[in-house]
């Protein structure tokens, strides 16, 4: 892969841009405990981009690839530093943003069903929740990312500040409430551009529209018709429920040295429809192999999660995915990062190429793509 295009792969993927997934078995012979499965993708490239774990980069790695040409999966690094055991390859993890794929599908779910118009506004759902400043923002708007809503609220700024908050709780209601009192960032459908307030909102319709809350109505019509079976959203409860690898972030010390502090534990409330959700490589492999054939939202309604808005330069995102171009073939891609965690989602419209990965990255928010999912993502979407 060239360096342009190494540049292009980790811009896409830090940022939040990604999608897609499928499954098989498992053996052990790379370093680093690496376990893999069958013939297709470049199995000694994958097998590679795992070597070495843990190292100050990631303490574990979960990846799954699959299409028409076969399938891999490979799992390495530790289920924790105290322990040193490996790590497990079934483990779940903070999903982060790859809950917009959730959202997405719910609402086209609802949208298909008469329960939303995509060319109504948020204010007609939601009346009072915009002030006067805003324009008329329809859903589809908060869908791609063109509302101009700016960013919501947050409980701090750097590491240290919101790591200090991570068992209080902001909700969703306070998220908004920050971003409103801002006024717009742009008038609606004049740019894209991503942000967490989009899904929030969209969070909120849901519940609206429904009278339930958003986790039972994602539950119930996308992680269920999926077999997504160990996906949830944790609400307030900072802890993941289940088998998981320990997530940490590397934090520097005043005399150079660097401690890895254990962020396994976080309330995750403030992110919610935007990027609370707890899965595994094997429920996000399962959801975009149904949604991508259109079992979970019809084939119109699906149209809308392949189609990036015309007429903005830059434009690369549709509803809860983003298209990237890349060695000749259209991925439809979704990444997120929580402290600890990192994962994607990828695959091309007929999936005829997926992947799926965690990465347990010890600078899960910083500015750069983490050299390990770089790794991976460099040897699975060649």
């Amino acid at each position: 892969m060239p360096a342009r295009t190494s540049i292009a792969v980790a811009a896409a993927l830090v940022l939040g841009l990604t999608a897609v997934p499928l499954a098989a078995p498992a053996f052990a012979d790379a370093p680093a405990s690496a376990r893999t499965t069958s013939a297709g993708p470049d199995a000694a490239a994958l097998r590679a981009a795992l070597a070495g774990l843990p190292d100050a980069e990631a303490t574990a790695a979960l990846v799954r690839v699959g299409g028409s040409d076969g399938s891999w999966r490979g799992s390495a690094g530790v289920h924790d530093l105290v322990s040193g055991r490996d790590a497990d390859p079934k483990a779940r993890f903070r999903a982060g943003s790859t809950t917009k794929v959730v959202t997405a599908a719910l609402v086209l779910r609802l949208a298909a069903e008469g329960k939303v118009d995509l060319d109504a506004t948020v204010q007609r759902y939601l009346p009072g929740l915009l002030s006067a400043d805003f324009a008329p923002i329809t859903v589809r708007q908060l869908l791609n990312h063109t509302s101009g809503i700016p960013a919501g609220a947050g409980l701090g700024e750097t590491f240290e500040e919101v790591y200090a908050h991570r068992y209080d709780t902001l909700t969703p209601k306070d998220v908004v409430a920050g971003a409103v009192a801002k006024g717009p960032e742009f008038a609606p459908g004049a740019r894209q551009h991503y942000l967490n307030i989009n899904y929030t909102v969209l969070g909120m319709l849901v519940e609206k529209v429904t009278g339930d809350s958003y986790a039972r109505q994602a539950t119930r019509l996308v992680l269920r018709p999926a077999g997504m079976r160990h996906t949830s959203f944790p609400g307030t409860d900072p802890r993941i429920h289940g088998p998981h690898n320990s997530g940490y972030q590397a934090v520097s010390r005043p005399d150079g040295t660097t401690k890895m502090v254990d962020v396994t534990e976080w309330n995750q409330a403030d992110r919610w429809a935007a990027g609370d959700m707890i899965s595994t490589t094997a429920d996000l492999e399962r959801l975009l192999g149904a949604l991508f054939r259109g079992r979970i939202v019809p084939g119109p309604q699906l149209q809308e999660m392949f189609t990036v808005p015309k007429g903005i330069d830059g434009a690369s995102y549709s509803a809860g995915l983003q298209r990237f171009e890349h060695g000749g073939k259209v991925y439809w891609l979704k990444s997120g990062a929580r402290y600890g965690y990192t994962a994607m989602v990828a695959a091309t419209r007929d999936l005829s190429r997926t992947l799926v990965y965690s990465v347990n990255s010890t600078d899960a928010k910083g500015e750069s793509m983490n050299p390990v999912a770089e790794r991976i993502a460099r040897a699975a979407l060649k």
